[in-house]
């Protein structure tokens, strides 16, 4: 059933303009037909530093999580010191202020299954298996603690994709002492976050990042830029904790959408604290235009997590491996084809479609699509 969305501006909270889409009705389906799903647009808040964040009472601290000091020597970080430089720099680079013609739709979809869980994080802590509370991984088959770009490059990929090796994972929900694992693909669109969609590029090769924070507190959580319907079952939405009143029926699911920084310092692939080389949009002053901030002018893809698991009814015994229902957070480790990527972003997003996981928008069969009927370059 379709979803009818609605964007909601405020300039009230710190200056900040919160994206929410609000769901009327309908069941959110773990992958989406473009049609029947929200527009795009990404998050336009100011981004929060969260790496000070204090555990909320009863949130159980997770050593595997300790952000700034799970550093540790790696291929690709020898020194240990948790910067990961890119190569070559994007420079030169000034975030974008112009108006292209407005289109409501600027994205495309990655539909990638669940491959495995594992207790690993490569990003947190890299070479270190075991370090981290349980998660679950979609995408690349063969992320665990050890994963680099260049063992992800030669890996296999749940994503309808062949091209998309990239390595995504949240942390484990459980009920009770089961695992909940969300079957089919998953929804993880690709959207503009900015204004001027044209200035949009694609990842750069080995870019990765921590999306939200495990010891964030309810209402940090609930204000995070990234959050867009928080938790959601049935007819509820927006709620910070598991709903309480999740319909007991087959085709009802309880549902996660959560948005990822997109503006990036061209600088580092990856930061000690593993946000600090990507921001959120900020509103441009005087407009209510999204722009990249100056600290971090490159314009890359939003990534949008819409997960859906497959449990309802009574929901008191839900709990994630980070820790209660607000400590979700989740890791990128970016590893497409280059080319396939920049296809599917020139055409979807640069384009300014609505685009499924082909880079075909059915509203626009004029366009055509970027990948094949295997989904891979023509």
């Amino acid at each position: 059933m379709a979803r009818r969305s609605k964007i909601v501006s405020s300039t009230l909270i710190a200056g900040a303009l919160l994206l929410t889409s609000l769901g009327l009705g309908g069941i959110a389906m773990s992958a989406e037909t473009p049609a029947a799903k929200s527009a795009g647009g990404g998050v336009t808040a100011t981004h929060a530093a969260h790496a000070g964040h204090t555990a909320h009472a009863g949130h159980t601290a997770h050593a595997g999580h300790a952000m700034a000091a799970s550093s540790a020597a790696s291929p690709e970080d020898p020194d240990g010191d948790g910067y990961i430089p890119a190569n070559p720099p994007v420079t030169g680079v000034t975030p974008s202020t112009k108006e292209p013609p407005h289109r409501y739709f600027h994205e495309f979809q990655a539909n990638c299954s669940v491959s495995h869980t594992k207790a690993d994080d490569p990003i947190v802590y890299p070479q270190r298996p075991g370090a981290s509370h349980d998660h679950t991984f979609m995408g690349n088959t063969t992320t665990d603690a050890a994963s680099t770009t260049a063992s992800l490059d030669a890996g296999r990929t749940t994503c309808k994709a062949p091209g998309d090796k990239s390595g995504y994972w949240m942390p484990t929900l459980f009920n009770g002492d089961k695992p909940v694992l969300p079957t089919g693909p998953q929804t993880i669109y690709y959207k503009a976050g900015v204004t001027d969609y044209t200035s949009v590029r694609p990842f750069p090769k080995g870019l990765r990042f921590v999306v939200g924070d495990p010891m964030q507190t309810a209402e940090q959580f609930r204000r995070h830029p990234g959050f867009v319907e928080g938790w959601e079952c049935g007819d509820s939405y927006f709620n910070v904790e598991f709903p309480k009143d999740c319909p007991s029926r087959p085709e009802v699911q309880l549902n996660i959408r959560f948005q990822a920084p997109s503006c990036w310092d061209g600088k580092y692939l990856d930061t000690p604290d593993h946000r600090s080389h990507m921001a959120y949009p900020v509103v441009n002053p005087g407009t209510n235009n999204n722009v990249c901030p100056a600290d971090h002018p490159v314009a890359l893809p939003m990534v949008e997590f819409k997960m859906a698991f497959p449990v309802n009814g009574d929901l008191s015994r839900a709990r994630l491996a980070s820790g209660p229902s607000w400590s979700f957070h989740y890791d990128f480790f970016n590893a497409w084809d280059a080319p396939t990527l920049k296809a599917l972003v020139d055409h979807c997003v640069v384009g300014a479609l609505q685009c499924d996981a082909r880079g075909y928008d059915q509203t626009h069969p004029e366009a055509g699509a970027a990948l094949d009927e295997n989904y891979e370059l023509p």
